[in-house]
Order: structure tokens, then sequence, then C-alpha cells
């Protein structure tokens, strides 16, 4: 009777092997193409330090008010601009300011690359069913996934440092940009789509003039989703060397420093909610415009 009470497992031997050549196909990989890897990816590593120099060298006030109009034009609503320049001030007087900066970097060409890749992903899936079906497949895998495991073979083909960061951030936070690009496009109206086929839209011209424009509150959504997703990994990035709040929370829990790690941890706090009111409020925007359009 001892099969009811243990579950039956494969060989241990042919287990270990597996791992063996698993392993030692990347570790092969990553010795003899470990340099075409790094030059693979030096543009990369060029525009992360370019923009990290560029807001972290930059005047404090320039910034402040850099962000300060962004927020205007996102929303249109002093009570936000006010929120958002209190809460940088707050992050500069608790003396977090280049951290915040390079943490800001971090999350903005984060966003950037999961945006360039997910949305026209996005409308793949939308357009092709087969492929849509082996991407909500990868999808599922992604966002189940525990964050840490993308950590390892990015390590183990890029070592650690900036551009290892920024991959492992990408990985986790692009998901759901993908599913709302094509949740978005689903969603249009069919007799809209019908009337610009009455039209004699092309499908390019129905996608990018009718179906994309309608999607975008949807896909702002999308966007909020990913930057918050990628705000969620800047503190396990920091195993790997990435800079800015999340390794001085890092160091907080390696040292037992409470205070350190609340007040960093109230830092990014501060820039996710700044980076949230800023893309919902663009959001809102734009659903208010599309209902306008439609009355």
């Amino acid at each position: 009777m001892d099969w009811l009470f243990k579950f039956p497992q494969l060989d241990p031997e042919f287990l270990l092997a597996v791992k063996r050549a698993i392993d030692g196909a990347l570790k092969a990989l990553t010795r003899g193409h470990g340099q075409s890897i790094e030059d693979f990816f030096y543009p990369l590593q060029r525009v992360l330090i370019f923009f990290e120099n560029t807001i972290s060298n930059a005047p404090w006030p320039l910034v402040v008010i850099a962000i300060a109009v962004i927020a205007w034009f996102a929303a249109r609503r002093w009570a936000v601009v006010a929120a958002v320049v209190g809460t940088l001030i707050a992050i500069g007087l608790l003396g977090l300011w280049q951290d915040a900066m390079k943490t800001i970097s971090l999350v903005f060409t984060s966003t950037l690359f999961a945006i360039a890749i997910g949305i026209p992903l996005g409308i793949l899936m939308n357009r092709y069913k087969r492929v849509g079906g082996v991407m909500q497949t990868v999808l599922d895998v992604m966002q189940t996934m525990p964050p840490f495991v993308y950590l390892i073979p990015v390590v183990m083909l890029l070592g650690i440092g900036r551009v290892p960061g920024f991959i492992a951030v990408v990985i986790y936070a692009i998901p759901p940009i993908i599913r709302l690009t094509d949740l978005g496009i689903r969603l249009v109206d069919k007799e809209v789509l019908e009337a610009a086929d009455a039209y004699g839209c092309s499908r390019s011209q129905k996608l990018w003039k009718v179906q994309i424009p309608l999607a975008m509150p949807t896909i702002m959504a999308g966007i909020n989703q990913t930057i918050m997703m990628a705000l969620g990994m800047v503190v396990i990035a920091s195993m790997i060397g990435v800079q800015g709040l999340g390794l001085n929370v890092l160091q907080a829990i390696a040292n037992q420093y409470f205070t350190q790690g609340i007040f960093n941890g109230f830092a990014i706090v501060g820039i996710a909610i700044i980076f949230d009111r800023i893309s919902q409020a663009y959001g809102h925007r734009l659903q208010k415009h599309r209902g306008a359009a439609h009355d």
C-alpha cells in the first residue's frame, strides 16, 4: 500500500541528466557566444546610460518642472500637478533624489521598450488566432512564473548590471500591454467596423484610423499596469546590480535598517503614484474625448 502515500516520480537519475543537459547547454552558450551576446546588447546599455545620466544629472528644478508639465498635459488638473510636485519634493527632502531618478529612468525606459514591443504583439495576437492561442499560453506562463526565476537565465547569459536587470523588468512587465491591446481592439464596436468597411477602408486604415484610436483607453490601462509591474520589479532587479531605490531597500533588509527600508519604500510608492495618476488621468481624458466624439 506504499504506492497510495508515495507519489510516483520519474527516475531521479533521468531528471538529473535532464537538468545537467539544460544547464550545460546554457553554460556552453554563454562560454561560446558570451561576447557576441554582450555586443548585441551594447547599444541597449548605451541607451540606458544615456537616460540615466540625462535624468540624474539634470538640475532638480528642471526635472520637477518637466514632470509637472507632463502631469498638466496628461490630466489638465492642478490637483494632480500639485500632488506630483509635492511627492517629488518629499522624496528629495528625504535625501533620495539621485536614487529616485535612477529608478524613474529604469521604469521610464522599461515602459517605453515594453510599449514598443507589446503593442505590435497585441495587434498580432488579435489578427492571427493561432498566434494568439500560442501567445495566450506564453503570457499565462509569464504572469504566473515567480519574478525571481526571470533573473536566473538573464544572469547566466549576461551576468549582473543594468542590461540584465532591464531585460528582467521588461519581461516581467510586458504581458499587460499585450493582453490589453488585444482586448481593446476586440472590444471595438462591430457597427463602427462595418461602417469603416462601407466607406472602403483598407485593413491597415481600419486598424490605425479606427480600431487603435477607439482602443486607446484600454491600451492606456495596459500601459498603466505595465508601469506598475515595472515598479514592482525594482527591488528584485536590484539583486542583480540595478541601482536606485530598490538597492537601498535590499541593503536595508540585509542590514536590518528599518527606517532606511521604510523611507525608500515610501519613495517607490510615491513614484508609483506619480506614474499611476498621470497615466490614469490621460486615459480618462481619452475616454471622455471618445465619448464626446460618439455623442
